[in-house]
């Protein structure tokens, strides 16, 4: 059986994992942008791995589209929009969809589901996250820069899928309760605005100790905070969270030596929220950082590190574009610790 997929919000992640499920003979209809839909209808796809994958899938293998029209005709939705974008998203497509439509949240935060179930409240709802880097180089070039599944909140809706992702080279990683693994990579997103302040590619900031130090301090009042409201995420990197976020201020040699798959990626990729900035466009700040300090709101615990992170972020939206060193970075996040613990 043929499966349809629309995605909706065609950016890295959304035209990467559309692609790939076309690759594999999926129906598959790209909402999004103009610009980028321009570019892949020319070019097609070629989609690449930092392992030396390589497809290509012609431009006559899919549809684009700027609104979901016809999505009444689809089986899957995969929302990868923006956070701040999911109310819109799920609104255009309120009416459209048969019943039981599966519809499945690929995105960054906690809670986007929520918000997507509330308006298409006749569709099978899900979270899922993807835990890898997608670069885009151009000409319909979008390539995988590090490891990681797609995970998902299990249900058996998702049967009918799931062996179309695993002939796309992207098996479902499902899970009875996904919220621990959220808040897992929503540390792991901690890097984002790090990596955004920082300019550089993420291999190359990630190999740096003093930024590594900065992303430690978000981390350490992150696990803080969820410890004090019972929140226990979960492990997905070699050692559990708490220890990774003592690993990372290690020296550098130690730390390429324990933790050298970290530093495995692609050598020109780099974070979503550097991209956004790039493009002038919103972050996600709000629904990372932000999800740390509402989370510290609610528990009386301070979360000053992860608040500047918010305040550095929103000032380079509004134009500052300065390039902070790691010293720099390091010496603002602990100016901010240390005034609140005044």
């Amino acid at each position: 059986m043929t499966n349809r997929v629309m995605v909706l919000g065609a950016g890295s992640i959304g035209t990467f994992v559309g692609g790939k499920l076309a690759a594999a003979g999926a129906e598959v209809t790209f909402v999004g942008r103009r610009p980028l839909l321009d570019q892949i209808s020319a070019s097609g796809l070629r989609l690449t791995d930092l392992d030396g994958g390589s497809v290509t899938v012609a431009a006559d293998r899919f549809a684009v589209a700027t609104e979901p029209e016809g999505a009444e005709s689809a089986d899957l939705v995969l929302v990868t929009v923006k956070s701040g974008a999911t109310g819109d998203a799920a609104h255009s497509l309120y009416g459209k969809l048969r019943p039981g439509t599966v519809v499945l949240s690929l995105q960054n935060g906690i809670g986007n589901d929520g918000v997507i179930r509330t308006v298409l409240s006749g569709s099978v709802v899900l979270a899922g996250m993807v835990m890898f880097n997608v670069v885009q180089h151009g000409n319909g070039h979008f390539h995988r820069g590090t490891d990681g599944v797609i995970a998902v909140h299990d249900d058996p809706a998702l049967d009918r899928f799931s062996e179309h992702f695993h002939r796309a080279g992207l098996p479902l990683d499902r899970h009875a309760d996904l919220l621990p693994v959220q808040w897992a990579k929503l540390l792991l997103n901690l890097n984002n605005p790090v990596n955004a302040l920082s300019g550089l590619p993420l291999r190359t900031e990630l190999a740096q100790r003093d930024y590594r130090r900065c992303l430690a301090l978000a981390q350490r009042e992150a696990l803080d905070v969820m410890n004090s409201a019972r929140i226990q995420p979960a492990r997905l990197t070699a050692l559990p969270p708490s220890l990774m976020a003592r690993l990372l201020t290690v020296p550098d040699a130690v730390f390429e030596r324990v933790a050298g798959r970290v530093l495995a990626v692609d050598p020109m990729a780099r974070s979503s929220m550097a991209d956004d900035l790039a493009a002038g466009r919103r972050t996600e700040i709000s629904w990372l950082c932000g999800e740390i300090v509402s989370l510290g709101a609610m528990v009386g615990r301070p979360t000053p590190v992860n608040q500047r992170l918010i305040e550095l972020i929103l000032a380079a939206e509004q134009g500052d574009d300065r390039r902070w060193s790691g010293p720099q970075l390091l010496g603002q996040l602990r100016e901010a610790a240390a005034q609140s613990a005044e």
